[in-house]
């Protein structure tokens, strides 16, 4: 047992080695230092309180969608419209506050009901895909792929739209919030610890749910083998349209944090692409959700510090995404070796 986890952590140290090595070699061929470019994206993501706060800002609601992923991974369900459901929890989130912003009610509550808005929103979100792989035969990759573009679409008609800042509609969003209907922050940060707690309570639930509950189980007979699963008497369909409903909750609750604690509005680009981001993580700690913190964390840090890369270097900040897909290729392409490997010894 122990000889197979020493192989399998040195094919991740392989895959690690690969990527930076191929990112590096890009670098040099554009005429940059490797080393200072790694070196500007570690000061720029942990030179400072400020910054680290930042990271953190990043990690919420990264961590909320990879948990969420990591539920339909386990049912064999490809969940790419997760772009979408963090979307549409943002749009409910804000149809929600500016229901009951007049309405006198204790701001704490209305924060509450917004978040669990933004939830509601980004499960049905979730259910719409489901019911269309389920009922329709509609591969959940294209549903998902779809519902995306619905819900960008939705975001800038009500930006533009009905939702329009007085007088005036623009790329900057709706109308801010008061700040008294805002999650708190820490001083001088714009990190909120209740949302950061949201994230982390959140992926306790998911591995305790996966690892340790007769439902995760059930989910993951469904995703190891649909078939078998329904011979045996699961209700495979149930629990596909429960992954999609976990994961879109969790994607939604993404979304409310972005509203509530980050932008205090609605924003055309408010996803900030984490869905996509969450896709990446979910499949670079091979859907196991002990690893999702540590990596999800990285994945932030990486975001946030490749701004400074045109600040210092004169670099494109575009550096980090292909350092992230390049670790989630290397990493793919070594675990694929390394399956070969076992299949030969055995």
């Amino acid at each position: 047992m122990l000889k197979a986890r020493l192989k399998n952590l040195a094919f991740q140290l392989a895959a690690l080695i690969l990527a930076f090595g191929a990112v590096s070699i890009i670098l040099i061929s554009a005429g940059a230092s490797p080393w200072e470019a790694y070196k500007n994206m570690f000061l720029g993501s942990f030179g400072s309180v400020r910054k680290f706060a930042e990271v953190l800002v990043a990690f919420v609601p990264l961590l909320l969608v990879t948990a969420g992923l990591l539920v339909t991974f386990s049912a064999g369900l490809w969940n790419i419209g997760v772009e979408g459901q963090v979307v549409m929890g943002a749009i409910v989130t804000t149809w929600v506050y500016r229901l009951f912003l007049e309405s006198g009610w204790n701001p704490a509550l209305i924060i509450v009901l917004a978040i669990l808005g933004g939830m509601v929103g980004g499960a049905i979100w979730a259910a719409l895909t489901g019911l269309l792989k389920t009922f329709g035969g509609v591969n959940e990759i294209f549903g998902g792929l779809g519902m995306n573009f619905v819900a960008t679409a939705w975001t800038i008609y009500l930006i533009f739209g009905p939702w329009k800042r007085p007088g005036v509609a623009s790329m900057s969003g709706t109308e801010p919030f008061p700040d008294e209907f805002s999650l708190p922050l820490l001083a001088n940060l714009r990190l909120s610890p209740w949302a950061l707690a949201l994230g982390l309570i959140a992926i306790v639930i998911i591995y305790f749910l996966l690892q340790g509950t007769y439902f995760g189980l059930r989910l993951k007979a469904v995703g190891k083998n649909f078939r078998a699963a329904y011979l045996l008497g699961i209700p495979t369909w149930r629990y596909s349209l429960y992954s999609f409903l976990i994961c879109g909750a969790l994607a939604g609750a993404a979304g409310a944090v972005q509203v509530a604690a980050v932008y205090h509005r609605l924003l055309p680009s408010i996803s900030s692409g984490y869905g996509y981001l969450g896709l990446m993580v979910a499949m670079l700690i091979n859907y196991q959700a002990i690893w999702a913190v540590p990596v999800a964390l990285l994945f932030a840090a990486l975001n946030i510090g490749s701004i400074q890369l045109p600040i210092v270097m004169k670099l494109d900040s575009s550096l980090s995404g292909v350092l992230q897909g390049a670790l989630v290729l290397f990493v793919l392409l070594m675990e694929g070796a390394r399956q070969k490997l076992i299949k030969r010894a055995s």
